[in-house]
């Protein structure tokens, strides 16, 4: 059997073919449905590949669509209709999105209440950093500090305010969620929340979720071939809803726990038990996703949902993407904390951004409270950091047919930063900041 060599993408451009991104599709639409078997995922390439192999021949040249419109057949000529299923909405929901591509970065903005953005905004303008030339004006006269002490003020409110929300109800609240998309500032704002409720005589207990990860070997991939920490479906959800639902009942639970340098859960590995005045505490991407909490009470839980949303408009008038920032956090963090390549970070950050708009963006309004990460400041600082690798990458991957998306973010980035002044000395910067989380120095173990 002699396989195309490439492939037609729907921008046109023509790209080697990989057949591991048919096995990658198949399997992540089987573990939307509740399946994990990644062999039978294989079978199922095999013969997606062979009806491309006798429809084109090696000198053919088939298009994204042939293929999944091949693998749709094949799915469905192997009474797999629910993965089918899967596929076939999946591959609506991208369509969807390519056609509203400038739209879809907004998303999480048009989801966010409109009576916080407007109460962010209204800071900004009372504090002069409602525009980037605003910004820069200010750091012009010397106000470097003062921006990071009013910066700082702001989020630290969001939280007293949610501590406040939290202490209102204790009589009720067995579970308090934590949940926003990568790098908007949760395990910061998990610490502060859990010393301001501990100064009130209450105390959160930690559930790790990431404890309950399957097996590598079950995990999705992504197109590029990474295993998908991203997705909620890399969680043994039914297994969290359980537990909880247990713990809340003043049961005694075995927790799994997940050895990363492995890639395995150990089942029934520490016990956990709630007591008096004792709430639990989940950290997560996903923790405002029905299914993980689906076994408690509504009235039991404290949802609170974490996101960077700077009210700040940029020289042309456009407002600083969130997701930006969100990027440089992570690049700096993953960085000096998990020896990861910022570049990888970039040509990545278009998978983590599609699981955050299926998976996070469209739960934000379950949210009891909504905390703004956003720190004015952190723009100079990421301008300092990294403006000379957005303007490598600007160029790099500029007609690139397989890193569009990197291409258009580091452009995107770099137009940004190119229009930002310079910070005033980072040891301004408190050790209790939550870019600290970030870019290194903070007082609090991470």
């Amino acid at each position: 059997m002699i396989l195309p060599e490439q492939i037609t993408k729907r921008s046109g451009a023509i790209v080697p073919f990989n057949r591991d991104r048919i096995t990658n599709a198949i399997y992540r639409a089987a573990v939307a449905v509740g399946g994990r078997d990644r062999a039978l995922a294989e079978q199922l390439a095999d013969q997606v590949v062979a009806m491309i192999a006798r429809d084109f021949g090696p000198a053919g040249i088939p298009t994204v669509e042939d293929v999944q419109n091949i693998v749709e057949k094949v799915l469905i000529e192997n009474g797999h209709a629910k993965t089918a299923k899967a596929y076939i909405l999946y591959r609506e929901e991208r369509a969807q999105r390519r056609a509203e591509r400038d739209r879809r970065e907004t998303q999480a903005q048009e989801s966010v209440p409109w009576r916080k953005l407007w109460e962010v905004l209204n800071w900004a303008v009372d504090h002069d950093l409602h525009t980037i030339d605003r910004l820069n004006a200010r750091l012009a006269r010397g106000e470097w500090v003062d921006i990071v002490r009013e910066s700082d003020a702001a989020y630290q409110h969001d939280i007293e305010q949610a501590a406040e929300q939290i202490v209102a109800r204790r009589e009720q609240i067995r579970v308090a969620i934590v949940a926003g998309p990568s790098s908007s500032g949760k395990t910061t704002t998990t610490t502060k929340l859990s010393l301001l409720l501990k100064d009130m005589g209450l105390s959160l207990v930690p559930l790790t979720v990431d404890n309950y990860f399957f097996d590598l070997e079950l995990h999705p991939k992504d197109e590029h071939g990474d295993y998908d920490y991203e997705t909620p479906q890399a969680l043994d959800l039914e297994l969290i809803s359980q537990h909880l639902a247990a713990l809340v009942a003043g049961e005694r639970v075995m927790l799994p726990f997940y050895d990363f340098k492995t890639g395995r859960q150990h089942r029934d590995h520490t016990p956990m038990q709630l007591h008096a005045n004792e709430i639990i505490l989940i950290d997560s991407l996903h923790g405002l996703y029905a299914p993980m909490t689906a076994d408690v009470p509504s009235e039991f839980k404290f949802r609170l949902y974490i996101e960077p949303m700077l009210q700040m408009k940029d020289q042309g008038g456009t407002f600083v993407r969130w997701t930006d920032l969100r990027l440089m956090r992570r690049m700096e963090r993953d960085a000096s904390h998990r020896a990861y390549d910022r570049q990888q970070t970039l040509e990545h950050w278009h998978y983590v951004r599609s699981s955050e708009l299926r998976n996070i963006v469209p739960y934000i309004n379950t949210a009891d409270a909504i905390v703004n990460s956003a720190l004015p400041y952190e723009l100079p600082v990421m301008r300092r950091r990294l403006i000379a690798s957005f303007a490598r990458w600007a160029v790099q991957y500029d007609h690139d047919p397989l890193r569009e998306d990197a291409a258009d973010r580091a452009k995107r980035v770099y137009a940004l930063l190119a229009q930002v002044g310079e910070p005033g000395p980072e040891e301004d910067i408190p050790g209790d900041s939550l870019l600290r989380e970030f870019i290194g120095g903070s007082i609090y173990a991470y």
